[in-house]
C-alpha cells in the first residue's frame, strides 16, 4: 500500500468516526441549565454549606483542554434528568485543576486522570470517586452510592 492510499485511508476512517460522533440526537431533554456548578468559591465554604444543608458534595475535576470533560459537560451534566438529580441531592463544585486553588485540590484527592469525579462528605472525605468519565446512568449510581455513604457520616 502506497502512502497516499494510506493517507486517504485514514482520512475517511477520520471523516466517517466524526459524522458518527455528531450526527444522531439522544432522546434524553436538555435541561435550561443543566448541572449547577459553583466555580468561584473554596473547596471549605462548599463544605460548609454542605453541613449546613446536610449534603455531600459532587466535585467535578476538570481542565479547560480536556476533551472527555466537555463531553461530559455536554452529553452527562446537560441533560434534565442527570441535571435534576444532582442538583436536588449534591452542592455541586467544577475545579479546573490548572487554575486557582485547582492544584492544590487535584494535589489534595491525588488527581492524576481528567476528569475526576469525587463525591465527598461535608468533611472532604471521599464517599464515591471516579477517575475518568462515566454515562448517565453511571454518575447517578455512584451519586446512589455516595447518598447511602453520606447517611453514615451524619
Amino acid at each position: 500500500m502506497t502512502m497516499r492510499n494510506s493517507n486517504l485511508i485514514f482520512s475517511i476512517i477520520c471523516f466517517l468516526l466524526l459524522m458518527g460522533c455528531g450526527s444522531k440526537q439522544n432522546s434524553v431533554t436538555k435541561a435550561p441549565k443543566g448541572v449547577n456548578f459553583i466555580k468561584s468559591e473554596s473547596l471549605s465554604s462548599v463544605l460548609e454549606k454542605a453541613e449546613r444543608e446536610g449534603k455531600a458534595v459532587f466535585i467535578d475535576v476538570y481542565a479547560d483542554w480536556c476533551v472527555p470533560c466537555k463531553v461530559m459537560d455536554q452529553e452527562v451534566f446537560a441533560y434534565k434528568t442527570t441535571a435534576d438529580y444532582m442538583n436536588k441531592n449534591f452542592i455541586n463544585l467544577k475545579i479546573n485543576s490548572e487554575k486557582g486553588n485547582g492544584p492544590n485540590i487535584a494535589s489534595l484527592y491525588n488527581v492524576y486522570v481528567l476528569p475526576t469525579l469525587l463525591f465527598v462528605d461535608s468533611k472532604g472525605r471521599i464517599l464515591e470517586r471516579m477517575d475518568g468519565s462515566v454515562g448517565h446512568s453511571e454518575l447517578m449510581a455512584m451519586g446512589d452510592r455516595a447518598l447511602i455513604g453520606n447517611q453514615g457520616v451524619r
